[in-house]
């Protein structure tokens, strides 16, 4: 929405309100209530003047209100004008000003007007604070939230918990979660308001451990959660995977007979597809009563992420049969699953279709949506002719992606490349050099590789490091690579050793090339044995847990393949249902019965390969999602 600057505001008057003839209400309910839209606005508005009860500040405010908010496609400068007729505004005429430039979009303006309302000497009262407070917040305004924060103490307001909420939502969305927890403990702990926006600020600045942490204590203070709770924990439950606790919400919203509302019913199946669940977020998607695009978006992304790509267009053309109308997110899905199931003719469909038949533009992430679709298909050449025609200038996302591929199909030629427009765009990152390096240790050019991990360490380039995640009985734990000060490091580390020596007696053979380059040949072995994806197994339950539990692992980064590998034989061996989720796809590894199915495991050159069983010589069967 295009802004309205402020202009002329009206001088203050001297005339008292007291003085201004006093009309009875009924003319405001007769009146007002009359106003459903633009043109019974206007009629109304005349007639006002006409009888001068424009006079009346009541009615005058109610109009000002029904045009600034409640009625819709009314500008803003139309409200303006209303406003700069009024005699002496008070703080609601101006609260009703701050607050329709918050809600439209233009909470600039909305400071802008609150700076006068001082200049005039205006009394703000607690609407004033809160609705100013938003518009903080959405600007990310931190000085002016803060000048604010102190204004409402010296007012008085400092215990008031609508101006608190709102502080606390302002401070988290400006990334100041620490003094958002101060005013937080200021306030009651039965407010489920202030609870709320707490969640939402952990949530918002992807602090999602923080906020189940925030939760629990909730429960433990046995305030009432809401449905705005439960969406924010949700979320919070999707980004870490936390099952247990996800599941816990759905059993309480059952149990409370809560109704499944489009946002609460969407919040379900994006938390169980983001843990693997795809068959239970179709159930929640199927109770749904109502259903909207955004429903239907999330489906169609969780089963494409889960690598069932067939079924999401499936669902893409169901949602076409009842005549909804998809938009730009949904073609990231579509597309997403076309890029997992190889349908590299039906993604160059779809991506024509977005600006043919509906209108939509293609974004930054619907082309780097069809570099991946090329990329994992080996059309590495067409992916990059791709990428040189795009109207817009890429980003690095678009070069990673193809780097990618090129890694995965140990193309040397176009990894360089690459890399050389990576470097322009962000020099300083590390997994881009890496990629690179591993490309060139795939096809053995390993003086290459070391040249490249030189010039990272010459550059000051350092790896980040991994991060994996897993729940244990409703609780979330945390490992980082080569981290030695975790309290049970030597327990789990001696595991590890215990783990790959009865692997290793099953035919496990670990793969060196997947070592650290600068490794010693006698310890690279041990380097391959001590990727925390091997360690994370050991804790999160093959040692701890009975056979045939489900144990979810998350990882902030890709596997490589002697991951995969170690995944199939501890599912061939403690038979568990293991899901490790990378980044935003899934590989799962489900053991059935070895003499019926057919293993399919992930090769490190992308394709995929069938796993023999080393005891019966049958295929093992791995449901696999990546």
């Amino acid at each position: 929405m295009a802004t309205t600057t402020l202009h002329h505001f009206p001088a203050k008057t001297i005339t008292s309100a007291a003085t201004i003839t006093q009309f009875p209400e009924n003319p405001k309910t007769l009146i007002l209530q009359k106003c459903k839209t633009t043109k019974d606005l206007n009629q109304v508005h005349a007639h006002l003047i006409k009888t001068r009860l424009h006079l009346n500040p009541r009615l005058t405010e109610n109009l000002l209100e029904s045009a600034a908010i409640l009625i819709p496609n009314t500008t803003m400068d139309y409200s303006l004008s209303i406003f700069h007729k009024v005699n002496q505004p008070d703080s609601s005429a101006y609260n009703v000003m701050i607050r329709a430039f918050t809600l439209k979009q233009s909470p600039q303006e909305a400071l802008i007007l609150y700076k006068k309302m001082n200049e005039n000497v205006i009394q703000p009262d607690h609407f004033t604070f809160t609705c100013t407070l938003k518009a903080c917040s959405k600007l990310r305004a931190l000085r002016e939230g803060e000048q604010l924060h102190a204004q409402t103490v010296k007012s008085g307001f400092g215990s008031n918990d609508f101006i608190n909420n709102t502080l606390i939502h302002m401070y988290a969305n400006c990334g100041k979660i620490e003094v958002a927890r101060k005013v937080f403990d200021g306030t009651s702990k039965s407010d489920v308001f202030a609870w709320n926006s707490m969640f939402a600020g952990h949530v918002r600045t992807r602090r999602c451990k923080e906020a189940l942490d925030v939760f629990h204590d909730m429960q433990m203070a046995s305030a009432e959660p809401n449905e705005v709770t439960f969406v924010s924990v949700l979320s919070s439950c999707a980004v870490l995977g936390a099952l247990e606790t996800g599941k816990w919400v759905h059993f309480y919203v059952k149990k409370k007979r809560m109704e499944l509302t489009i946002t609460l019913g969407t919040a379900l199946m994006d938390f169980y597809a983001k843990c693997g669940l795809i068959d239970s977020a179709i159930e929640v998607f199927n109770k749904m009563p109502f259903k909207n695009v955004f429903s239907w978006t999330v489906i169609i992304q969780g089963l494409a992420n889960n690598g069932h790509g067939k079924r999401a267009l499936d669902f893409y053309y169901l949602m076409r049969e009842k005549s909804i109308e998809p938009n730009e997110v949904t073609f990231m899905g579509v597309l997403s699953a076309c890029s997992h199931v190889g349908m590299v003719h039906e993604g160059r469909e779809f991506f024509v279709s977005m600006s043919k038949d509906f209108g939509i533009d293609p974004r930054m992430e619907h082309y780097g949506c069809m570099v991946d679709i090329l990329g994992r298909a080996g059309l590495i050449e067409e992916a990059y002719q791709f990428i040189m025609n795009m109207p817009i200038q890429p980003n690095a996302v678009i070069w990673r992606t193809l780097i990618a591929s090129c890694r995965a199909h140990k193309d040397v030629e176009f990894g360089e490349e690459s890399l050389k427009n990576l470097v322009q765009l962000e020099p300083m990152n590390s997994g881009d050099y890496i990629l690179l390096s591993n490309i060139y240790a795939s096809v053995g050019r390993w003086e290459d590789a070391m040249r490249v991990r030189n010039q990272m360490r010459e550059k000051g380039i350092k790896k980040t490091p991994g991060c994996s995640l897993i729940e244990l009985d409703g609780e979330i734990y945390e490992f980082f690579a080569e981290d030695s000060g975790s309290p049970h490091s030597k327990e789990v580390y001696n595991a590890a050793e215990k783990m790959i020596k009865k692997i290793k007696s099953a035919g496990y053979m670990p793969n060196a090339a997947d070592a650290r380059l600068d490794a010693e040949e006698d310890y690279k072995e041990v380097s391959v044995a001590h990727h925390r994806t091997k360690v994370l197994v050991i804790k999160s339950g093959f040692l701890e847990q009975p056979k045939g539990s489900e144990n979810r692992y998350f990882r902030n980064a890709t596997c490589c393949q002697s991951n995969h590998s170690i995944a199939s034989f501890l599912s061939h061996l403690f038979n568990p249902i293991f899901i490790i989720k990378l980044l935003k796809r899934f590989n799962g590894y489900k053991i059935n019965k070895c003499h019926c199915k057919i293993c399919m495991t992930l090769a490190s050159s992308g394709v995929l390969k069938p796993l023999q069983c080393i005891k019966c010589s049958a295929f093992i069967y791995i449901d696999i999602y990546y």
